[in-house]
C-alpha cells in the first residue's frame, strides 16, 4: 500500500510551489485589472463631491442639468431652469463641467445659414 502511494506521489510530479505561485499570480492579475481601477474611480467621485461649490454646472446620475445654487452636507441644490430648483443628494452628482446643447436651439442654425 505505501509503495503504491510513492509511485501515485512520484506520477503527480508538480510542485505544491507551483500552485501556490499560479494563485498568486492570479489573485495579482485581479488586483490590478478590477480592484485598483475601481478604487481610482471611487477616489475620482469623492474629490469631485468635496470639490463642488455654488456656480458649477453639474450632471446627476439621473441626467438632470443644471447649476449648484446651494451645498450642504449630504444635499445639493440644483437650478435647472430660471427659478427652479430641486435638491438631490451629493453622492448623486455624477459629472461637474459645462454640457454643450448642440441640438438644442434649431431657430440659431436658421440665423447662421441666412447670412
Amino acid at each position: 500500500m505505501a509503495e503504491s502511494f510513492l509511485i501515485l506521489a512520484q506520477a503527480g510530479g508538480t510542485n505544491p510551489m507551483v500552485n501556490v505561485g499560479f494563485i498568486a499570480l492570479l489573485v495579482a492579475i485581479m488586483y490590478f485589472v478590477m480592484i485598483r481601477p475601481q478604487q481610482k474611480q471611487a477616489k475620482a467621485h469623492r474629490d469631485l463631491l468635496t470639490g463642488l461649490k455654488k456656480g458649477d454646472e453639474v450632471v446627476t446620475q439621473g441626467g438632470i442639468l443644471g447649476k449648484i445654487h446651494l451645498v450642504s452636507e449630504q444635499t445639493v441644490t440644483v437650478e435647472v431652469a430660471n427659478g427652479v430648483r430641486i435638491r438631490v443628494l451629493k453622492r448623486s452628482i455624477l459629472a461637474k463641467g459645462a454640457i454643450s446643447d448642440e441640438g438644442a436651439k434649431p431657430e440659431d442654425k436658421d440665423k447662421k445659414e441666412e447670412k
